[in-house]
């Protein structure tokens, strides 16, 4: 802990610094994806419906990751509760869109498979780190 001005700093290093390497390793993740669904609408007898509906889907978990993110860095930086619990709270879509995509997509590929364990284990990881400075920040605050 960090005196400054005779204000304790609660910011969380490890978690400012998982969440970069989330942020630039979920761009890979996405990347990988969008050229797997290519490979496989185009190898594989993927209906069309259900290639639509995990494109979709795979929208739906950028915009959710990039919100996730966004609340977990300004949150833990600035030290507000509730932006911290906003990222917490939009973690567990994330999350089960990282399981949809494991498990439960039409055609899972070995890379695929993989790529998604890597993400919930860096999900698992933030959720521990947030829930720590999230009660940091809470029992800091006096009203």
């Amino acid at each position: 802990w960090v005196k400054c001005l005779k204000h304790t700093i609660l910011s969380s290093t490890p978690l400012q610094i998982l969440l970069h390497l989330n942020k630039w390793y979920f761009a890979a993740f996405y990347l990988a994806e969008i050229l797997m669904f290519i490979y496989k609408g185009i190898l594989l007898p993927y209906p069309t419906d259900n290639l639509i509906l995990d494109v979709v889907l795979l929208v739906l978990f950028l915009g959710l990751e990039t919100l996730r993110i966004f609340y977990a860095e300004k949150g833990d930086l600035c030290e507000r509760p509730l932006s911290s619990s906003m990222s917490v709270l939009v973690l567990f879509p994330c999350t089960a869109l990282c399981v949809y995509y494991l498990l439960l997509q039409t055609f899972v590929l070995r890379l695929e498979f993989i790529l998604n364990t890597i993400l919930l284990v860096f999900y698992c990881a933030e959720f521990v780190l947030s829930v720590l400075a999230l009660s940091m920040f809470s029992r800091s605050r006096v009203y």
